[in-house]
């Protein structure tokens, strides 16, 4: 696939629903949805490493045409999850990241499900969002000092939630 692709994040989005794939969006889109003030033309995402969660993100993966950024063939097996730290898939809907740990977690999904929402997009669609203290220690892990203007924002952005919760 050459060229850029449009960014649908609700194609994407249903179609990892449509196959019941346990994910968690992380990322910049995960930092749109919770607040910041950032413009994106991908979604990222933890899946859940079980075998049969890789098969149905796998069978996503085909039903929207994703071909991997580096020109391999597409598998998501345990090894080749083990040896990527980052899988880019390139789909007529958009870029899609599958990033099994996430910087700054210790086993990706199950580290962040504890504190991950499920967010109303429209469209029927409620994926699982990581928190937005999680997205900031994320940010944090990846030690980027061009990140440094959206870590303030997201770490803002959690003192408010925190602010909120307690009725303040």
């Amino acid at each position: 696939m050459a060229g850029p692709r449009p960014f649908d994040p609700y194609a994407l989005l249903a179609a990892l629903e449509g196959r019941r794939v346990a994910y968690i969006v992380i990322g910049a889109f995960a930092r749109v949805i919770r607040g910041a003030d950032e413009l994106t033309d991908g979604l990222d995402i933890a899946p859940s490493l079980r075998s049969e969660n890789l098969r149905r993100l796998e069978a996503s993966l085909v039903d929207l045409g994703a071909e991997r950024a580096d020109g391999r063939t597409l598998t998501l097996d345990e090894a080749t999850i083990a040896a990527e730290p980052v899988i880019r898939l390139r789909s007529p809907q958009g870029e899609l990241g599958i990033i099994p740990e996430p910087a700054g977690t210790r086993r990706g999904y199950d580290d962040l499900r504890r504190a991950a929402t499920r967010e109303h997009l429209g469209r029927g669609l409620r994926p699982t969002v990581a928190s937005t203290a999680d997205l900031a220690r994320m940010l944090a892990a990846l030690g980027h000092e061009a990140d440094l203007p959206k870590l303030q924002a997201m770490r803002h952005l959690a003192e408010l939630e925190l602010g909120h919760e307690l009725g303040l």
